[in-house]
């Protein structure tokens, strides 16, 4: 009966929430969202996580794959914010991993992980992962995310942010929980599957659009379902299944293929 209660009043506080907080529009796009943050405060808890992980965790010394990072990732970062004018502080490490994976935090803190490079082979694939994960920031999946565990939390009454940085602590650290700050390498919680399949059509069109072929992605991704052997790797688990998810891309490489056609033309790029 206890049990029964608390889902109850967590259902009605759900209810409650998503009728007294604001439709958002996500920028560059037709997409309405409900969220209780701002940019600005998802940016600051995306850079407080971001920092945190950083502190954990050994950036790379390889200076060309460096340079690589970087310069892809302002390719991706100049077309996200040309679409969306978001006024992101962009930021791309390399993190020492034997664990494929990547992630982009809120306002714009991007990490890519040695293991995956490996995996990509080419500038063109980390395009793709780029585009991805910048795409997550750029729709504000983070801000989604942060809306529903509070929610779930019970903690709508606290969730009336006007004005400013969170300053409820409980309430703050629901959000950057939602975040995945404190998580250790590889444990970035995973968005849902419309948000990652949201994010790989994005982030297609923003890899095409910066000059990289966008048919390297279904070959990308062939790469990275195999990779794991009879286990997905972690960055592929909560994610659409690889065969969903070739399928889809390859029905977008149409509509991209303008984009690409109209960029500066880029191809493969350096191998990796």
């Amino acid at each position: 009966m206890k049990a029964m209660t608390k889902c109850l009043r967590l259902a009605s506080l759900f209810v409650l929430f998503l009728g007294t907080q604001a439709c958002t529009t996500i920028p560059g796009t037709n997409k309405h969202a409900f969220l209780v943050t701002s940019p600005e405060e998802e940016a600051k808890m995306g850079n407080s996580a971001y920092r945190e992980i950083l502190n954990k965790e050994k950036e790379s010394t390889n200076l060309r794959d460096k340079k690589i990072l970087l310069r892809v990732g302002n390719r991706i970062a100049q077309v996200a914010e040309a679409r969306h004018q978001l006024g992101f502080k962009w930021e791309f490490k390399l993190i020492e991993s034997k664990q494929p994976n990547a992630f982009c935090l809120p306002g714009g803190k991007v990490a890519v992980y040695t293991e995956i490079l490996k995996i990509m082979q080419n500038e063109a694939a980390l395009a793709m992962v780029l585009g991805h994960e910048v795409a997550h920031a750029t729709l504000r999946h983070g801000g989604q995310r942060i809306a529903q565990n509070m929610a779930v939390s019970g903690l709508v009454g606290g969730a009336a942010l006007a004005g400013g940085f969170i300053k409820d602590r409980q309430v703050r650290q629901v959000a950057i929980s939602a975040l995945g700050a404190g998580a250790t390498i590889g444990l970035i919680l995973p968005f849902s599957r419309s948000n990652e399949s949201e994010a790989d059509a994005f982030g297609l069109e923003y890899a095409a659009e910066a000059g990289y072929d966008p048919r390297e992605a279904l070959n990308f991704w062939k790469r990275m379902s195999e990779s794991g052997g009879n286990k997905p790797p972690e960055f592929l688990s909560t994610h659409p299944a690889d065969a969903s998810r070739i399928q889809n891309l390859e029905a977008l490489l149409k509509e991209v293929e303008p984009l690409y056609l109209n960029s500066p033309k880029y191809g493969l790029g350096e191998k990796l």
